[in-house]
C-alpha cells in the first residue's frame, strides 16, 4: 500500500486552500525530547485521534476527517510550542499523546487536530513555528515490543518535524489497511510504535506493505519514499 501525494488532491501548495491536519509538538529547549520518542508519539496521536468516538460517523470530526481524506488527501503540518503557548493548544478540541524519555531527555508530547482548511486557522495554532523543527537525533526507540514498526528512509536528511509527520503518514495507512480484531490489539496497547532507522542495506532489501512517498515541495527534492510501516505479527509468519 504505498502513499504517494503527487498525485493526492490538497497536497500540491499551489491549491487555493488545502486542507491539512496540524500537529504540534512539545519543544521545551530545557528538556528536549529525542526524535525517535517525538516520530512515535506523533503516529500514535494521529491514529488515535482517528480511532476517537469523535471521528465515528455521527461524531463531531467525521465529516471533517472525510473530505481532508477522500482521494488521499493526507497532508499534515507540524508545528511546535513550548511554555504558554503549548498549554493554550491544549484547549483546541484534538488528542494528545505524551510518552516519556530515558534519562537525560524530557517527555515526548504531540496534540493532533481534525483535519480543517489551511486558512483560516485559530490564533493560538496559526502562530506557532512550523520550519526547522529539530530534535536530539537519538533513535533508539523504548517501544521494541510495540506491534506496529514503523521505518525511516536512511537515505535523506530529513527534519524531526517533517519526519514525525512521515511516520505518522505510516501509521495512518497502516490502521486504514487493519481489519477491526488487528485494530482493536493496536488499540488495547495505546497504538504503540516502534520507529527505527534500517541501514541502505536493509532498507533497500526489505520492503513493506506500507509505503510513504513525499512530493518533495518542502524539504525533498521530488517525490521520496520517506518511512514505511508493517505490522509485526507479519515478519514473523
Amino acid at each position: 500500500m504505498t502513499n504517494d501525494p503527487t498525485a493526492a488532491p490538497g497536497s500540491d501548495p499551489s491549491e487555493e486552500n488545502p486542507w491539512a491536519m496540524q500537529l504540534v509538538v512539545l519543544r521545551d529547549k530545557h528538556a528536549l525530547a529525542r526524535e525517535v520518542d517525538v516520530c512515535e508519539a506523533a503516529a500514535r496521536a494521529v491514529v488515535g485521534l482517528l480511532d476517537d468516538e469523535r471521528a465515528a460517523p455521527g461524531g463531531p470530526w467525521n465529516q471533517a476527517i472525510h473530505a481532508w481524506a477522500d482521494g488521499g488527501r493526507i497532508r499534515k503540518l507540524v508545528r511546535r510550542a513550548d511554555g504558554k503557548r503549548w498549554d493554550d493548544v491544549q484547549e483546541l478540541p484534538g488528542v494528545l499523546v505524551t510518552q516519556a524519555g530515558p534519562e537525560g531527555f524530557g517527555p515526548a508530547g504531540v496534540r493532533a487536530f481534525p483535519p480543517c482548511p489551511e486558512h483560516p486557522l485559530p490564533k493560538t495554532l496559526s502562530k506557532l513555528q512550523m520550519g526547522g523543527t529539530v530534535f536530539p537525533s537519538e533513535h533508539a526507540s523504548a517501544h521494541t515490543a510495540a506491534q506496529v514498526l514503523i521505518e525511516v528512509t536512511p537515505l535523506e536528511q530529513i527534519t524531526s518535524g517533517k519526519l514525525a509527520a512521515q511516520c505518522a503518514h505510516a501509521a495512518q495507512l497502516l490502521y486504514a489497511a487493519l481489519d477491526e480484531p488487528r485494530r482493536a490489539q493496536w488499540r488495547a496497547d495505546g497504538f504503540r510504535v516502534e520507529v527505527r532507522w534500517p541501514d541502505r542495506g536493509e532498507w533497500a532489501a526489505n520492503p513493506r506493505p506500507v509505503s510513504v512517498v513525499d512530493a518533495g515541495f518542502t524539504e525533498l527534492d521530488g517525490p521520496t519514499e520517506t518511512a514505511r510501516a508493517v505490522w509485526r505479527a507479519d515478519l514473523e509468519s
